[in-house]
């Protein structure tokens, strides 16, 4: 069997063809073989709220989701994501008809673009982007227009020009990512107002991943794009728990918008996943009605640990870029020299650091249509403990 059938034809098909495995499979297996700290996947490497662990467990024993739940999500996090909606950001939405729990993020993604694509659209989106943007669009046989962040004095920032530039009357909807992955750029209110103008000039759909909200440093402002004049009605909005509260593992998101784009997703969510994580949304439910004061925490935390590593990065020799939001920091390789850099091919030099200096990275032209624009450039996680980020940024000093 070699992967063909009789007719010749390959078995997998042909828009999933270009992805193959993900690199964070790949480099995570690269870290456990060699026993190299993983700053490739940005899991934590600690679990979230002892009280919200403990809500999950309650609503095991008292059989809360252990059968299926409802398909739109429970009542109880319907209501608590409503209520964080408005309580944060003064957007209304009507739990029964305007909020969709998701298996993840993940999911919310591919459901909103399984449901709101036809085949030949075109879909604007942010690059470099979360590969499985690239993967959902494919699958829903719409066409990848990439609009590419680029450094300019020490952060990777959007060129509003260019993603005018790129609009056409078969755009669909527009993609975006803020706080962003993999670059920890945070789109400022005057970027997403022009985003937003945009989009009502042209009549378009507009996705929105914001999993990152919470993370944001320096004195940066996450703004919704649905608070923004005219998008509440014409904006998808994807939220997740995995990233606030460090459970990755319960696949825990969301979606608001209007009761007809709600209900156009949950069309295709219904056929994918059809419902998840039962039990955990009454502890996500339970978690988002915690205290401002846990969301800062947490968020000062995460600047910390940003800054362990940042400095270590510096220190190795990269160049490194600023993170306003996210875990994750962008660095160029270059400065490293051509023989350390490898002549600045990301995937090499990723796949040559656990041998090097015990650490995996994740190369960030993997989230590149255009390839080349992002082969010098790789990603480190710091969703760690402070003892194992100082630890990597010993191993990573070795470099200099």
């Amino acid at each position: 069997m070699t992967g063909m059938t009789s007719s010749e034809r390959p078995l997998l098909n042909r828009r999933l063809a270009e992805f193959g495995t993900t690199i964070f499979a790949e480099m995570s297996a690269l870290a456990l073989r060699t026993g190299s700290i993983n700053l490739g996947q940005g899991f934590p490497d600690t679990d979230g709220p002892e009280e919200v662990r403990e809500a999950a467990v309650r609503a095991l024993r008292e059989g809360r989701g252990n059968q299926y739940p409802p398909g739109p999500g429970v009542p109880e996090l319907r209501t608590a994501v409503a209520a964080h909606q408005r309580r944060r950001y003064g957007l209304s939405y009507d739990p029964d008809a305007e909020v969709l729990v998701t298996a993840g993020a993940t999911e919310a993604i591919a459901a909103a673009l399984l449901a709101l694509l036809e085949p030949g659209d075109e879909v604007v989106a942010l690059e470099p982007y979360y590969d499985s943007y690239a993967a959902s669009i494919a699958m829903a046989g719409g066409t990848r227009v990439p609009v590419t962040l680029r450094p300019d004095a020490g952060a990777f920032r959007l060129d509003l020009d260019e993603l005018r530039a790129a609009v056409t009357p078969r755009t669909r909807l527009l993609l975006i990512n803020t706080p962003h992955n993999p670059t920890g750029t945070v789109l400022t209110r005057a970027e997403l107002t022009a985003i937003a103008e945009l989009a009502v000039e042209r009549d378009l759909l507009v996705v929105t991943d914001e999993v990152y909200e919470h993370l944001v440093y320096d004195g940066a402002e996450h703004v919704p794009v649905a608070t923004l004049p005219g998008m509440r009605e014409r904006t998808v909005t994807i939220g997740s728990a995995g990233k606030t509260f460090s459970f990755t593992g319960w696949k825990v998101g969301w979606v608001t918008s209007t009761p007809e784009l709600v209900a156009a997703v949950r069309s295709a969510k219904q056929f994918l996943t059809y419902v998840a994580s039962g039990p955990f949304q009454y502890a996500v439910a339970e978690a988002l009605a915690l205290p401002d004061a846990y969301f800062e925490a947490f968020r000062r935390d995460m600047q910390t640990k940003r800054d362990i590593l940042a400095a270590g990065l510096t220190e190795a020799g990269f160049e490194v870029y600023d993170t306003a939001g996210t875990y994750f920091i962008t660095t160029d390789i270059r400065p490293l020299g051509a023989v350390l850099s490898k002549e600045g091919d990301g995937f090499a030099f990723c796949r040559s650091l656990p041998e090097r200096a015990g650490v995996v990275a994740i190369p960030n032209a993997v989230f590149y249509d255009h390839r080349e624009a992002g082969a010098p450039f790789v990603r480190f996680a710091f969703c760690k403990r402070a003892e194992v980020l100082k630890e990597a940024a010993e191993r990573l000093r070795q470099l200099s």
